[in-house]
């Protein structure tokens, strides 16, 4: 049978770059490698966010994050590309907390 392919539409995951950097050579041994991981952090109940990937819009190589923020076209706005151990990412832009907070109170 004939692995699947991720569905493109709509995603965020560069499974390329991911399968190079894991040398992982097909979908479906990415997909039972992942179903593991999962299920051995679900295990350990050791759960750690990790900012790179939890905050961030894309994280790949550099063509592939500037590729999702061209298609993000004006709802990129204020977003940037950054650089972290070789690979990029695109985040939200960071807004104060309070940046406004003197004008509510004002009104």
């Amino acid at each position: 049978m004939k692995s699947k392919k991720p569905r493109e539409r709509y995603s965020l995951i560069d499974y390329k770059c991911l399968m190079e950097l894991l040398h992982i050579s097909t979908v479906d041994e990415l997909r039972n490698s992942h179903k593991k991981w999962v299920e051995e952090i679900l295990k350990t109940k050791n759960y750690v966010r990790e900012s790179k990937w939890s905050k961030s819009i894309a994280v790949g190589s550099k063509s592939f994050v500037e590729g999702i923020k061209e298609k993000l076209g004006i709802r990129a706005k204020g977003r940037k590309v950054g650089e972290s151990g070789g690979l990029y990412h695109l985040r939200e832009a960071q807004i104060p907390y309070d940046s406004d907070l003197s004008l509510k109170i004002a009104i």
